[in-house]
């Protein structure tokens, strides 16, 4: 088994498909990359057993053949070559050698028969989109996912097809986000919860993409194909939250705010709040909006003030500020809308502007009690 790549070329593939791979892995096998060969394809897959990622590239190469190498130690001995061709060379004594330009190097390899395989996805329904489309609706909800492993369902994306439309919600039950995009239509209705990991990994190579996404789902797991490259995963067993039983739907208070205005407020303020409930206030009443934070124990305190536009009754409504600012930093519009019913109610953040169309996005943040109430 033999066969000639770029060097720069096989390392830019390794280093997204080592993501996968866990530091920690319980079978020796996983810490290695599979490679594949066939005529003048190399295929490389990595695993952790719930996540799988198989691509191809191109090399020059007339044997065929399969064996497992070190992931860490090959990505670590191409991040010291410059750009140039690199002949593999299979040997039977489970030795591969590399051969550079200026030398010959020998590390070892297993026999690619024990690597496991990704599972079938018999009856899969299937959906398209762009690249850039779906990184975007990962963007935007990953980062409200929780870190519970008592509530598991809630440590992913849900993602809703039906002929209506696409929606993504992630939720950590402080916070929440749907994301919506009404002008693709899956021609079956599904539900499925996607595992955060393959997501951070698949939104970063899919960030301003123009490829097309095929997306074939079924009861317990998901590929996504596109290019040369599929991500096979398993979902997360369980029934999602009724996130819409949560929405408020009458919020008569109307708060309009410049985002990125809203957004340096907060964080300078928050500075100023409680170590541990990083509790920030807004004060509504007529054309003027007061912002403050208080830390009693350490005597901090600070307060902004400015003209708005709302329209409503006079309020006063607490909230995490470290969860505004999450929110705010993640969309992209130059006016949002924060729309409030109480001061025990959630608050809804939307932006009025920068969306395309069929495009929509509803945050939504849970109050804090104030001292006062």
């Amino acid at each position: 088994m033999k066969f000639i790549v770029s060097s720069s070329y096989l390392l830019k593939k390794l280093q997204v498909f080592g993501g996968v791979i866990n530091s920690n892995n319980t079978m020796p096998i996983l810490d290695n990359f599979l490679f594949e060969l066939s005529a003048n394809t190399l295929t490389i897959s990595a695993s952790d057993l719930e996540t799988t990622v198989k691509g191809t590239l191109e090399v020059t190469s007339e044997s065929e053949g399969s064996i497992a190498v070190s992931a860490k130690l090959l990505i670590d001995i191409l991040k010291t070559f410059s750009e140039q061709p690199l002949t593999f060379v299979v040997k039977e004594n489970n030795v591969i050698d590399i051969r550079s330009t200026t030398g010959n190097y020998s590390l070892a390899y297993l026999s690619g028969e024990e690597f496991p395989r990704p599972a079938d996805l018999p009856e899969a329904s299937k959906v398209t989109m762009m690249g850039d489309v779906l990184s975007t609706a990962i963007q935007k909800t990953i980062f409200a996912v929780g870190n519970d492993d008592l509530r598991p369902t809630m440590s992913g994306v849900l993602f809703q097809f039906n002929e209506n439309g696409l929606t993504f919600v992630g939720t950590d039950a402080h916070k929440l986000v749907k994301y919506e995009r009404l002008d693709i239509k899956a021609t079956e209705a599904a539900d499925f919860i996607m595992p955060k990991k393959p997501l951070n990994i698949l939104k970063g190579i899919l960030a301003g993409s123009e490829t097309q996404v095929v997306v074939e789902y079924n009861e317990s797991n998901a590929k996504f194909s596109f290019d040369d490259m599929e991500f096979i995963c398993r979902l997360i067993d369980g029934k999602y939250p009724n996130y819409d039983a949560v929405i408020p739907k009458e919020n008569p208070n109307k708060l309009t705010l410049n985002r990125s205005q809203f957004y340096n407020s907060v964080n300078r303020l928050s500075l100023f709040s409680n170590k541990t409930t990083h509790q920030i206030r807004l004060k509504m009443a007529g054309a003027s909006l007061i912002i403050s934070a208080e830390d009693v124990d350490y005597s901090n305190k600070g307060e902004e003030r400015f003209t708005c536009n709302y329209q409503g009754d006079d309020m006063e409504i607490g909230f995490n500020s470290k969860f505004l600012k999450e929110m705010i930093n993640n969309l992209s519009s130059d006016e949002i809308l924060l729309e409030m019913s109480l001061p025990n109610r959630a608050g809804i953040i939307t932006p009025i502007d920068g969306l395309d169309e069929g495009e929509k996005v509803l945050m939504l943040a849970m109050p804090i009690m104030l001292n006062n109430q």
